[in-house]
């Protein structure tokens, strides 16, 4: 739970826009890995809400009442491909006296539309309508969603700024523009370091890519779902440290995602390994950890699953074909448990590796010292 008191949040502070929406949340603050972490909550239960499934979302009244609870800390808006709005998140940006730095009040005032104070008073959200631009989202501490993602919400506004939520399209292209996106390398277009290229988004060349739904239900039904299982739920119990629970479930959505960076991303953010760390810049080129994780992930992962499956989808329906069919559903199973055997076998070779040469690194410093 948060240390921080919330006042109880008036409804009149909250743009009628984003009230009329049946978009809501509650979150608590749950410490993982000795970090601060907000956690989605589905308002009326003690389940983790999904930031992907509406199911688990609910007006803005029945989120509000929850606010009372001793185990929820506040109420989150979450953002959707249905709606139009946009979340601009501008971290460690305001001072204890409430003064924002030198960019966050430069993104506030051209945005110029319903800003926040964020739940922990150092950070503010701004909400636009608008469409998000193509390309990378987040840069040091700005990042810009439109799907899969919540802002807890206080209602605490920042002075000056609108009531209400306005539509800034224009506005919110030079934000991206000029924070987020990376310069290009030269001037043909190449991809710029840490841009993600279509052939690296998709490094399984399938297009008939499943949903969100489709791959937890794929992965959750697979021989090895008990895995799966308790890595999403957080459960890290063999595994020698969380970063190598990270990894592991980042391999498997790698599989089933076809090494779609995007997706697997905004899968682990629903699970119960995700914490702060995941955002924080670890690397002297920009990305965080997160970034980094993924990627080394989709370079283990050396095959992925075809959704497709080589099925001849228009067979003439006869006893004989169906019976073909099944024969070779039955054997790409096979071959899917052999691919996701070998997939855990290499993961914990090449984890069991770099414990040795950590072990070694770890002798050649004491010999040293001594």
């Amino acid at each position: 739970m948060s240390e921080r008191s919330e006042p109880a949040i008036e409804p009149a502070a909250i743009p009628e826009r984003l009230r009329d929406r049946d978009q809501w949340i509650c979150w608590r603050e749950e410490t993982r890995d000795g970090k601060a972490t907000k956690v989605p909550i589905e308002p009326g239960s003690d389940e983790f809400a999904s930031t992907t499934d509406a199911e688990t979302w609910t007006d803005f009244e029945t989120a509000r009442r929850e606010i009372d609870r001793e185990d929820i800390d506040g109420v989150g808006f979450v953002f959707s491909e249905a709606g139009p709005f946009v979340g601009v998140d501008l971290d460690d940006c305001r001072d204890p006296g409430g003064k924002l730095d030198e960019t966050a009040r430069d993104i506030v005032q051209r945005l110029d539309s319903y800003t926040e104070v964020s739940p922990s008073g150092t950070g503010v959200h701004v909400i636009v309508k608008g469409e998000l631009p193509d390309g990378r989202n987040r840069r040091r501490s700005v990042e810009l969603y439109d799907t899969a993602r919540f802002f807890t919400v206080t209602g605490e506004r920042i002075d000056e700024t609108p009531t209400r939520v306005a539509h800034r399209q224009d506005a919110l292209a030079a934000v991206h523009r000029e924070y987020v996106r990376e310069e290009d390398s030269n001037s043909n277009g190449a991809n710029a370091p840490g841009s993600v290229s279509p052939s690296q988004r998709r490094s399984s060349g399938s297009e008939a890519q499943l949903d969100d739904a489709e791959v937890l239900e794929k992965a959750r039904s697979a021989e090895n779902s008990g895995k799966f299982d308790d890595l999403w739920n957080g459960r890290k119990a063999g595994y020698e440290s969380h970063s190598e629970a990270d990894m592991a479930l980042c391999c498997l959505l790698a599989f089933w995602t076809g090494g779609d960076r995007s997706q697997i991303d905004r899968l682990f953010r629903q699970s119960g390994l995700m914490r702060e760390k995941w955002d924080a810049v670890h690397y002297a080129d920009g990305s965080t950890y997160g970034e980094k994780t993924i990627e080394r992930a989709i370079g283990t992962v050396d095959e992925f699953y075809d959704p497709t499956g080589g099925g001849d989808a228009g067979a003439s329906p006869t006893d004989l074909e169906g019976q073909r069919r099944r024969t070779h559903l039955v054997e790409q199973n096979r071959l899917l448990k052999e691919r996701i055997a070998n997939l855990e076998t290499r993961l914990a070779e090449k984890n069991e590796r770099i414990e040795q040469l950590e072990g070694k690194l770890e002798r050649i410093g004491h010999n040293v010292g001594g």
